[in-house]
């Protein structure tokens, strides 16, 4: 019988650190879609995740009210996403140069205001974290509280999947979308504006990973420390490809990695004789592996990664 109780809460443990594991890369992966579908190969993902991550737990700690938090998170990541638009629409500087320097720029100095206001302290937001048990599905055996017993935003986060998935394949918008993607020349000829297309894309991008980014500061954890988005930005953006810019299926790629970042406290709980350093090196192996499987079949869009300016074809 004891044996049966832990297993039961070990699977519990692992469903739902899948789930939560999954949700920063997933949001942040759902706006890259969007980006990358439009021909915009977004870098500074990861600083907006980290911008994310900073300004929630900020605003929630000063406020004090967990979703205003949030918000500001969506809007310091749309404005970043608004001036990556500014900087490879307008300026049609190098996309690749500019998502680094952004990610390079936000990540040192969150980290400086992080040491200007904090110090050496480390502050915790309490009510960051709490979870909304959906009735009769949560008394569902094992899966139930894994699944339905979490935070608000993994609702949010998992409804927006069909919803994108909608408007990128089923709408006129994301036709659009699509179309400044492959042939922007095309789209312009008739009658889409290529730059506000790539500008609401990159926007969209921008909101969702600082929302991620907010996710993992207060939604899963309630603190904030230097360094703790991990690079969960770039496994987004490999969470893209493999899922060909599909927001289903990012979705499961999405859950494919929160599957292996759960696999690390799994083995750890297990005593499993495995060095920590490669249980932590985990989830990236799987990043490496997913890459080396998806090289020869993934098809980037046209106009992927090219500046585009009136009157010139590709």
């Amino acid at each position: 019988m004891p044996d049966s109780i832990f297993q039961e809460a070990l699977i519990i443990t692992v469903l739902a650190s899948t789930l939560r594991g999954s949700i920063p890369m997933l949001l942040a992966a759902l706006g890259e879609s969007y980006s990358e579908s439009s021909g915009i190969l977004n870098l500074g993902i990861e600083g907006m995740m980290v911008a994310g991550a900073f300004s929630s737990f900020l605003v929630g700690l000063q406020t004090d009210i967990v979703p205003l938090g949030i918000f500001a998170a969506a809007l310091i990541g749309a404005v970043m996403g608004a001036f990556t638009g500014l900087l490879v629409i307008n300026l049609r500087l190098n996309q690749i140069v500019v998502g680094l320097g952004i990610t390079i720029s936000a990540t040192a100095f969150c980290n400086l205001l992080h040491r200007v206001i904090f110090g050496n302290q480390f502050r915790i937001l309490w009510g960051a974290g709490l979870t909304v048990e959906i009735p009769v599905l949560s008394k569902i055996p094992i899966i139930g509280q894994a699944l339905f017993n979490q935070h608000w935003l993994v609702y949010v986060s998992i409804g927006l999947v069909p919803a994108l998935y909608f408007i990128l394949y089923k709408t006129r918008l994301g036709l659009r979308i699509r179309a400044v993607g492959q042939k922007p020349w095309a789209a312009d000829a008739s009658g889409v504006d290529v730059s506000r297309i790539r500008y609401f894309s990159l926007i969209l991008a921008g909101a969702l990973a600082g929302t991620g980014g907010a996710f993992l500061a207060v939604g899963d954890l309630a603190f904030f420390v230097p360094g703790m988005v991990q690079g969960r930005g770039y496994i987004a953006i490999v969470i893209v490809m493999l899922g060909q810019w599909n927001p289903i299926k990012v979705f499961l790629g999405s859950l494919l990695f929160g599957f292996a970042l759960s696999l690390t406290s799994a083995l750890q709980v297990l005593g499993v004789k495995v060095s920590p350093d490669f249980i932590l090196a985990m989830p990236y192996l799987v990043v490496i592996v997913a890459l080396i499987l998806i090289a020869k079949s993934t098809s980037l869009p046209e106009a992927f990664c090219t500046p585009y300016k009136r009157g010139e074809t590709l």
